[in-house]
């Protein structure tokens, strides 16, 4: 027998987390898995340096090539990132259920998730591009409260996207949505 009350039937639908936009995760849950995702990339830091410093014969962290390790590193983030993204997840990702799509709902194209990466680095650059435009030294307390000052403005800044996505998605043609929903 049909229930009289409209709400008493509940789809899948009904029983997902809130979120605060459709099929957007909450910035907590978001904030969450990009903190995770710096800790996993300390093993991608810890094999991409003891393999550049191996084959580069580098005795300490103050040679010379320390740019060209910087270099290197941004280069193995790149990969990594391209790769995953264009699978659509990465470790961090599939352990707190979020998946890249593009704008159409789909896995990014690999030429897509590399731009993704190159405009996901506004998290990091206007800061540290400040800290050395600073005519003074910036203690690395101050660079902490930098940083992590714009990191919460920057992932504040999604609350006037309209989707509540990351501006750096929405320049890419890409968004964070929930993986417990099927791809298309």
């Amino acid at each position: 027998m049909p229930s009289l009350h409209p709400r008493a039937s509940s789809s899948p639908a009904d029983l997902q987390p809130p979120s605060t936009a459709a099929g957007t995760p909450g910035i907590w849950r978001r904030m969450a898995c990009w903190l995770y995702e710096g800790l996993l990339l300390f093993a991608v830091v810890f094999v991409a340096g003891w393999l550049f410093s191996t084959l580069g014969q580098m005795r300490d962290a103050m040679d010379t090539r320390r740019p060209l390790f910087q270099a290197f590193l941004f280069v193995v983030f790149g990969i990594y990132f391209t790769v995953f993204w264009s699978r659509g997840q990465t470790l961090a990702m599939k352990t707190w259920k979020l998946r890249l799509v593009d704008r159409q709902g789909r896995t990014p194209s690999q030429g897509r998730a590399l731009v993704r990466y190159l405009l996901s680095w506004v998290w990091f650059l206007p800061p540290l591009a400040a800290i050395h435009a600073l005519p003074f030294k910036v203690s690395g307390g101050e660079v902490t409260v930098l940083l992590t000052g714009w990191v919460l403005v920057w992932a504040l800044l999604a609350r006037f996207h309209p989707q509540q996505q990351f501006w750096h998605d929405a320049w890419a043609g890409t968004r964070i949505v929930d993986a417990t929903s099927p791809p298309r």
